[in-house]
């Protein structure tokens, strides 16, 4: 009976122009995100064990579109848990197509927005905080909460200048735990909804980044008694394996946009700057390879 209920939601795809699938194939990211309308925000998550981690964070399923070979496999388990929504399936190449880039991972899933917590909940009982100013590239904001989440950061704030981390590839990237670890937005959604392009687009249009600095925020981190550390390399910088920055109880950990780095006014108003000794003349890392040096050596005190 139950194998017959599931087989029943299942549904060839045999219009390309079917509404249902707008979300698989037309929508941009910001009408995913529909910052007019949060509450009827979606996102995709993509992969039967990173859907599997956004339904064991509650997030609420809409539909699956699945190579049909993953329907007795890796997917099933989705599927099943996935009840009295539908199913849309068709061979791989059908699905290339369809949504414009190669179903790798054999299955995604639109699902709803959760409402974001306040900064005050992300930071409230938190030892290690990761913050990011400006971070636009999906894939590095998916790297780097992957590495806060591993290497024992409590929480991610973000500046609304920083790429949403449940855009696709964002998510993605992060291997689901962006759904593992606590995150918001510093004062509101991401600002660059309009641009509803993949990470490669905004890469190449830094001259459009919105300038965007942790500011409430950091005062808030403050107030909740937590000292502030901006990864940049000026000429008072200390090494990141300072003894007076790990011994910290309370540390928030600040990172800046691909290219330029923090703004200076954010390095100004940090209570210690720290960079991380290099060799062969190299002067810096990608943020994504600085965050998870940063989190291993000032996180290593906050060990679970």
């Amino acid at each position: 009976m139950a194998d017959k209920l599931m087989r029943d939601r299942i549904k060839q795809i045999v219009d390309f122009e079917a509404p249902e699938l707008d979300v698989y194939a037309r929508f941009t990211e910001a009408q995913l995100l529909n910052k007019d309308r949060p509450e009827d925000g979606l996102f995709i998550a993509e992969s039967p064990k990173v859907i599997l981690r956004a339904l064991d964070a509650g997030y609420v399923p809409v539909s699956i579109l699945t190579e049909e070979r993953h329907i007795e496999g890796e997917g099933r388990e989705v599927i099943a848990r996935c009840r009295d929504i539908p199913v849309y399936t068709a061979g791989f190449d059908v699905l290339t197509r369809l949504t414009g880039f190669p179903l790798t991972r054999g299955m995604l899933c639109a699902m709803h927005r959760k409402p974001l917590p306040s900064p005050a909940e992300i930071c409230r009982g938190a030892k290690r905080i990761a913050v990011l100013e400006n971070v636009m590239n999906p894939t590095n904001v998916g790297a780097i909460i992957r590495s806060a989440a591993a290497l024992n950061m409590d929480g991610v704030l973000l500046t609304p200048g920083c790429s949403n981390p449940l855009y696709r590839r964002a998510v993605r990237v992060s291997m689901g735990t962006v759904f593992q670890i606590p995150w918001t937005i510093l004062g509101g959604e991401a600002a660059d909804e309009s641009r509803g392009k993949e990470d490669s687009e905004r890469e190449k249009a830094g001259n459009r980044k919105t300038e965007v600095r942790p500011g409430t925020g950091m005062t808030l981190l403050k107030e909740l008694g937590f000292r502030t550390a901006a990864m940049a390399l000026t000429d008072n910088s200390v090494e990141i394996d300072d003894e007076e920055v790990c011994r910290e109880e309370k540390l928030a950990v600040i990172l800046g946009t691909e290219g330029d780095g923090l703004s200076p006014e954010t390095i100004a108003a940090c209570d210690y700057t720290v960079r991380i000794p290099m060799s062969h003349g190299v002067d810096s890392l990608n943020v994504a390879a600085a965050s998870a040096v940063a989190f291993w050596q000032l996180g290593r005190g906050n060990r679970k």
